[in-house]
């Protein structure tokens, strides 16, 4: 009864909070607008102004939670991590398990290989829609090695200096950041020391399809692992050379060690460039985190699989229990969802690539009117769609001056829970205006989340 009260005291004062943030917006807008448009300024000076466009977009509020919501995300991190970690084994270990996922014989070779019992999911974002008041939840997705936007993050909570009611909130109230890029960094180290192969002082390669990937994160990471004494390179993927048993970046410096951002469906698809990278780790010459048996976790037919007898009989009571309370159901089109089914209750529906990211190609049926919802439906390629039951959104307000019309709106939410080694470490906040999805590049907002400590001078 104590933690209850203590838990319903810190809900009013998170929303204390928000309320406070409203009141000094609308009693100042003018401040605030101004505010908006230096914080967009700066912005374009910054490494979120990127191949000539905003890779973020920011409201006037931030994403506050307090300390009984992150000890609940811990839960949910610990939970959910158990599960996974438990399918990756199984399909490690069991051929009829590996039968259930659509991957082809490349990639499960490729999986096969996956390294340490300590490195098999190294990093993850485990993206949530999550309903503040309730504590309902729901996953939307898994993200495991092209998990980003940490820097958004980081400069947002920078830039929000020119921020007026944030300012004001941070006099009354005790905020911080989460720290995502020591702590990773950290992590990394220590599983790379659990390798068998390591070195003392190991050349380190963060590595992706340079042209396509977050490359002014990708430095960040690279300056946090250099002030902790590594020596580190941001390596375009296709540009490694592999001799001898090393493995080499482009300037010709050894590679002991890669923290991999580029995806498994963009590496086999250019699997014929990238073939001195894919020898190297068949050869075990490389500590590669994370291995591609993140690719269990990563690829959407996962939630299928979850549901499945044969998943049920790994887990626990309380494991089925989470995972019926919390994955949506999914499947394929046309077998496990009768098209008409899907036609006649579009709202209750969204189509879903087997394997992408960045919201690319996914169409809800709440976006959609009757006419397209059906053309769509009937003419998605068979079998790389599948389809999901659509998840309740929980809205909040928010208010945009820099890239909206600086009127008050409904903004749908999404937290993305950051997990590295099984541990959570902070989150990312979306947030997107009206109903639908959270669409990368169209209707997206991002805003930096702070964890609220208490009152200043007022800590019990």
């Amino acid at each position: 009864m104590p933690r209850e009260r203590n838990g319903i005291g810190r809900m009013k004062l998170r929303q204390e909070v928000f309320e406070a943030y409203v009141k000094h917006i609308n009693e100042h807008p003018e401040e605030n607008r101004a505010g908006a448009l230096a914080l967009k300024d700066n912005m374009f000076r910054s490494p979120l102004y990127f191949r000539d466009r905003y890779t973020s977009q920011t409201p006037q509020i931030p994403k506050i939670y307090d300390e009984e919501t992150i000890a609940y995300f811990k839960e949910i991190v610990r939970t959910a991590y158990g599960i996974f970690m438990k399918v990756i084994r199984e399909y490690l270990t069991h051929e009829d398990y590996r039968s259930l996922f659509p991957f082809s014989g490349e990639l499960e070779e490729l999986i096969l290989l996956s390294g340490t019992e300590d490195a098999l999911l190294p990093m993850a974002r485990f993206d949530l829609f999550y309903h503040e008041d309730t504590r309902d939840f729901y996953f939307c997705e898994i993200n495991t090695d092209g998990t980003s936007a940490m820097n958004e993050d980081r400069i947002q909570g920078k830039l929000i200096l020119d921020n007026p009611a944030h300012q004001e909130i941070i006099r009354r109230y005790d905020l911080t950041q989460f720290e995502l890029f020591d702590s990773w960094v950290k992590t990394f180290g220590l599983l790379y020391r659990r390798w068998p192969g390591h070195v003392a002082d190991p050349g380190i390669a963060v590595v992706d399809f340079l042209d396509e990937g977050t490359y002014r994160e990708f430095q960040e990471f690279a300056r946090h692992f250099q002030r902790a004494g590594y020596l580190c390179e941001v390596c375009d993927i296709r540009e490694l050379a592999y001799e001898g048993g090393v493995l080499y970046s482009k300037n010709g410096y050894p590679i002991h060690a890669i923290y991999r951002r580029a995806v498994t469906g963009d590496i086999l698809r250019r699997a014929e460039k990238v073939r001195p990278f894919l020898q190297a780790v068949k050869d075990k010459a490389v500590f590669l985190c994370g291995p591609f048996a993140t690719q269990i976790i990563h690829h959407k037919w996962l939630f299928h699989v979850l549901r499945l007898e044969r998943t049920k009989r790994i887990l626990t009571e309380e494991e089925n229990a989470f995972v019926e309370a919390h994955i949506p159901l999914t499947g394929s089109l046309g077998t496990d969802f009768p098209v008409e089914e899907v036609l006649s209750h579009r709202r209750d529906y969204i189509l879903k690539p087997m394997d992408s990211y960045g919201s690319n190609g996914i169409y809800a049926g709440v976006e959609q009117s009757g006419e397209d919802w059906e053309r769509i439906v009937r003419d998605l390629p068979a079998g790389e769609y599948l389809c999901q039951r659509y998840a309740p959104q929980y809205q909040t307000k928010n208010i945009d001056f820099a890239w909206g019309d600086g009127q008050w709106h409904d903004y749908l939410n999404m937290a993305g829970l950051y997990v590295y080694h099984g541990e959570f470490a902070g989150v990312f906040s979306r947030q997107a205006e009206g109903d639908g999805i959270i669409a990368s590049h169209r209707n997206e907002r991002t805003v930096p989340t702070y964890l609220l400590k208490g009152r200043r001078g007022d800590r019990a």
